[in-house]
């Protein structure tokens, strides 16, 4: 079980199950998620992997920051463990469809990122290193100054090959409803 940082925001499970009008039950349905891990997470007993935010954000078609308590106001910094390490720095805008993070991989470091909601589009832009993306069978390098666009609905892997970090600007662009 992950316990909360100081790194690590609050999340706003509760407030937007409670808006939703569903049960632990109903959420654990749509999400994937335990029931007992989701009550576990709105009283503030364990915080999510970045896998289960993701979980929650695909069950109930939500950017991933509409969980992140503050960051409209206050972009957190998120750390993982293990995993990524993202600042957000432009919250969900529903007027635009998008948010934006600043994403940064340790040397050798790997995300496997699952597929989002069908219609998600990811912009990438490397602003310091060297990033592999894995998209259908095939690795892909890009240098910092690169930028590339894809259909987030597949699976894709992000990864650092070399020795020094890697940082790239991450934009989610969702369908409009």
């Amino acid at each position: 079980m992950q316990t909360e940082t100081a790194d690590m925001p609050k999340i706003a499970l509760k407030a937007i199950r409670n808006e939703a009008g569903l049960s632990l039950a109903q959420t654990a349905e749509i999400t994937g998620v335990s029931k007992a891990m989701l009550g576990q997470i709105e009283r503030g007993e364990s915080s999510p992997t970045l896998v289960t935010l993701w979980k929650l954000a695909k069950g109930f078609h939500l950017p991933l920051t509409a969980f992140l308590e503050g960051a409209a106001t206050t972009p957190p910094a998120v750390n993982f463990p293990e995993s990524i390490r993202f600042r957000t720095l432009f919250a969900f805008d529903p007027t635009l469809g998008s948010e934006s993070f600043l994403i940064t991989l340790t040397p050798g470091q790997t995300h496997v990122s699952h597929p989002h909601d069908a219609g998600v589009v990811e912009d990438i832009f490397v602003t310091e290193g060297t990033l592999e993306l894995h998209l259908g069978d095939a690795w892909t390098r890009y240098g910092e100054g690169a930028a590339v666009r894809f259909a987030a609905d597949q699976p894709h892997s992000y990864r650092n090959p070399t020795e020094a970090p890697v940082r790239f600007h991450n934009t989610m662009h969702y369908p409009r409803a």
